[in-house]
């Protein structure tokens, strides 16, 4: 049989399979990543030459790897932006920044020595390591996310770690600049400052700008074709249900990040900016649920993809180069660092402390650490890559694991005690009214 026919039957049946698995799965505690890495890693141990897919042997391998996994983590981030409901003040997201400003920078140095300290790599590869594993991933976290737009429920615990998954996919991108940076350096010196100027500060500056600026512009031109279709009294689906607003918001959130990365910006950081500031504007509309939706699809076809590939990573020896330390730094950032890290992060937050340990404890890792390691492979000479590999490509399968299993338990717990709302808060969201029986031009039934 042609391995490559083989493939695209099976891909085709995962696609299907994805429609339903997911919650059939959930009643057995598994989640959908568990299942489709194992597929791909069995498919892959069939006897029919399958192409290898290491990256650590095949720079080829890295570089496809990179462009495919950038696409997804672009896609969710747009996802998980149009997504939030909560609209943008500081008193809203005050619980957001210390997860970024203080958790992940401490994961990031714990990671970095451990990889210095217990794995012997050099200084550069060692913060190479540490801001590959820093990041949250918004691909794999789609079970602690919040649900889509316009549900109005408020849920501090998925918001927390929605939006940390959203920003901190860019917020590593400065730490793996200092890992490039640093290769052949001794000491400290300009360079540092240089990073610092122009990495950690002008990149996500003009992230944040660009973002904010295009999702403005695309907001307005979403809208104001609609009212433009209610003043013609004509509609593109008799039914009032159209795609085509997927396809611009898509269309300008992709513009976002390579805007953004033409004038050296953060494009991460721009797609979750422009896409949580397209989300404020009408915020009643029935389009942000019809976006939503849109780049979910797009999301879930791609992840199918991307899952069946890690597989088949693992059965193409991704691991044979694992040692028993780099196997340890893996269970440390999973079971130890992260949640320690996260306590300190949220340890005044206004969470009951059973909903503040299911926020430090569900730091799921997985397609953001392949992309940005796949990236400074393509951009940086690391060393050894194939134990740096191997590092990464465990604690994501034991993220995949240990969060496949224990998030949906965790989210309940925190739910049964009433620990999912910070002290004080009413369970609706401030700033969203409840619709006004007035018909608007943005209601369905308008």
């Amino acid at each position: 049989m042609d391995p490559r026919i083989v493939f695209i039957a099976a891909f085709g049946i995962a696609l299907v399979g994805a429609v339903g698995l997911e919650r059939v799965l959930s009643r057995v505690g598994l989640s959908l990543p568990i299942a489709y890495v194992a597929l791909g890693f069995l498919l892959f141990q069939l006897p029919l030459d399958f192409p290898s897919l290491n990256p650590a042997e095949d720079g080829f391998d890295a570089l496809a790897l990179e462009y495919t996994t950038e696409f997804i983590v672009i896609a969710s981030l747009a996802a998980a932006g149009i997504a939030i409901d909560r609209p943008v003040t500081w008193a809203n997201w005050c619980q957001i920044w210390p997860l970024l400003a203080i958790s992940m920078p401490l994961t990031i140095a714990a990671v970095s020595f451990l990889g210095w300290w217990a794995l012997g790599l050099a200084p550069a590869s060692a913060i190479l390591l540490g801001a590959v594993l820093a990041p949250t991933d918004p691909v794999l976290a789609r079970s602690v996310q919040v649900g889509p737009p316009g549900e109005n429920k408020r849920h501090d615990v998925r918001f927390s770690l929605t939006v940390e998954a959203g920003m901190n996919d860019g917020l590593a991108f400065p730490f793996t600049y200092l890992a490039i940076a640093a290769v052949g350096m001794s000491s400290l010196g300009m360079w540092t400052v240089e990073w610092v100027a122009f990495d950690l500060v002008y990149r996500i500056v003009v992230g944040v700008g660009v973002g904010w600026a295009i999702g403005r512009i695309g907001a307005w031109f979403v809208f104001e074709r609609e009212r433009e279709a209610d003043r013609a009294d004509e509609t593109e689906d008799p039914a009032g249900y159209s795609t085509n607003e997927g396809l611009v918001v898509l269309g300008t959130l992709l513009s976002a990040y390579g805007l953004a990365e033409i004038v050296e910006g953060y494009g991460f950081i721009a797609v979750f900016v422009g896409a949580v500031t397209a989300r404020q504007r009408e915020a009643r509309s029935r389009y942000h649920k019809i976006t939503h939706h849109f780049i979910d699809q797009i999301e879930q076809i791609v992840l199918v993809l991307v899952l069946l590939a890690f597989g088949a990573m693992l059965a193409s020896g991704v691991l044979d180069a694992l040692t028993w330390p780099a196997a340890l730094v893996g269970l440390a950032l999973i079971l130890v660092i992260r949640p320690i890290t996260g306590l300190i992060g949220e340890w005044r937050s206004a969470l009951p402390w059973q909903g503040t340990i299911a926020v430090a404890s569900l730091g799921v890792r997985g397609m953001g650490s392949i992309y940005y390691l796949a990236y400074g492979q393509n951009n940086g000479t690391f060393a050894p890559l194939d134990l740096i590999w191997a590092t990464v490509t465990f604690a994501i399968l034991v993220s995949i694991v240990v969060h496949g299993i224990a998030a949906a338990p965790l989210i309940r717990w925190a739910e049964h005690h009433s620990a999912h709302i910070h002290s004080g808060a009413k369970e609706e969201l401030p700033g969203l009214r409840p619709p006004s029986k007035r018909p608007t031009p943005s209601d369905p039934n308008a």
